[in-house]
């Protein structure tokens, strides 16, 4: 049991660095918005244990997600470039 949950520990830090490593990569693309690995525990279930699990089998990752913050607005040359600030997307 321990070598799973060390395991998917390892996968959960592969993933986190995977995501890291894009932002990295993308730092000075215009309009980039930065991603975020999220996680959750694993909880080890039995049909023989009550409704309460034990925390500790490992890690999962549930989703990469996106920040959409208010990023810095500047301007340009181009008369085709747009900003929106404030509540202006998707709302």
């Amino acid at each position: 049991m321990s070598f799973y949950t060390a395991l998917t520990g390892l996968n959960g830090a592969s993933a986190d660095i995977s995501a890291t490593s894009n932002n990295i990569a993308n730092v000075g693309t215009t309009g980039f918005k930065r991603s975020r690995a999220e996680f959750g525990d694993i909880f080890a279930t039995s049909p023989l244990q009550n409704a309460s699990s034990s925390i500790g089998s490992g890690t999962i990752l549930k989703g990469i997600k996106q920040q959409f913050t208010q990023g810095n607005i500047s301007s340009s040359l181009n008369a085709l470039d747009l900003a929106i600030s404030g509540q202006g997307f998707l709302h």
